[in-house]
């Protein structure tokens, strides 16, 4: 692992996040009339330009417990991670500008349990409802642990550590399938393949892994990713491609976004006019996209008007060394 990757993910993430975050929860129609073209100021959330989201913030507590001593090698510090998220919550850690202004329920709930003492592996809820993208919108890190970039990779403890991971807020099978199917994604781009290349392996790994799940509670979510695992994604109209909060629709809209344009930024502004969560399409999408093109792909004039900057990079610096420890 290098620092450039680590940069790329997280700088590239926090832009499509940044992006999205003005016009949360305004319909496609209206982005069609309207496109996003850079960073705006204010909107949804009435943020100054450049601010992101809890996309971003709990992707940084992630990469925080995973810069630590060993973070990047055996179970990463779960604990250390509920706590960060909490400070995150309660007090505004990790955020652009120190406030707290968007949470979804299930991470909510889920940091209310913490709090409570139950233990991260258990306290995600773990329901067929409460699979929103909350664990696929943070994950990212988690592809720069030394299980996920194995020369040789054990598809079994991959899927173990990235349950243990989206878990600490959401509990359920779906979720932890979408975190991994991404992460095998981002595997393939940090290995050097270009995106199209990446998401094949990613398919034949991922079907052949699942064809020996029969009748395990993963094997039945396999339904839910269709589109994604049988290579269909790519053709789809964009009208099919839903944008909302689903786990499932944000994997296949960033997945669709990356696969179809050849740019970081046209992949990154294709994902906010889906409309609708576009904070976190921007933040899935950018992260991809950001391993993909690299930092220097990345509008310097996005990168100059983003929030905490400098902190995001010294963060992927952390990670880095970490990897490197």
């Amino acid at each position: 692992m290098t620092v450039a990757a680590t940069r790329a993910a997280l700088l590239g993430l926090a832009v499509g996040d940044a992006l999205g975050v003005p016009v949360e929860f305004i319909s496609r129609h209206v982005r069609q009339r309207d496109p996003v073209t850079g960073l705006r100021a204010y909107g949804t959330h009435h943020q100054p330009a450049g601010t992101w989201s809890d996309d971003s913030s709990l992707t940084f507590c992630l990469a925080e417990t995973l810069a630590r001593p060993e973070g990047l090698a055996g179970v990463p510090d779960l604990v250390d991670f509920g706590r960060r998220a909490s400070n995150w919550l309660d007090n505004g850690y990790w955020t652009a500008h120190n406030q707290r202004f968007d949470v979804g329920g299930a991470t909510r709930a889920a940091i209310q349990s913490l709090k409570r003492g139950v233990p991260p592996s258990q306290a995600g809820p773990r329901s067929e409802f409460d699979n929103g993208n909350g664990a696929l919108m943070r994950i990212l890190p988690l592809v720069f642990h030394q299980t996920w970039q194995a020369e040789n990779l054990d598809l079994n403890a991959a899927w173990a550590l990235t349950e243990a991971v989206a878990s600490v807020t959401h509990g359920h099978p779906r979720s932890t399938l979408g975190c991994w199917l991404y992460l095998l994604v981002a595997r393939g781009l940090v290995r050097g393949l270009a995106p199209a290349a990446a998401y094949e392996q990613a398919r034949t790994l991922a079907n052949y892994w699942l064809q020996k799940q029969a009748k395990g509670p993963v094997f039945y979510e396999w339904p839910n990713y269709g589109a994604v695992l049988d290579g269909t994604l790519p053709a789809v109209a964009e009208p099919e491609i839903k944008s909302s909060g689903y786990v499932v629709h944000t994997l296949e809209a960033a997945l669709w976004c990356l696969l179809r344009h050849d740019t970081y930024a046209a992949t990154v502004l294709a994902a906010v006019n889906l409309g609708d969560d576009t904070d976190t399409t921007g933040a899935v999408a950018g992260g991809l996209a950001g391993l993909a093109y690299g930092e220097a792909g990345i509008p310097a004039e996005w990168l100059a008007g983003l929030a905490r900057r400098a902190d995001i990079e010294d963060l992927a610096a952390r990670l880095a060394g970490a990897g490197g420890r």
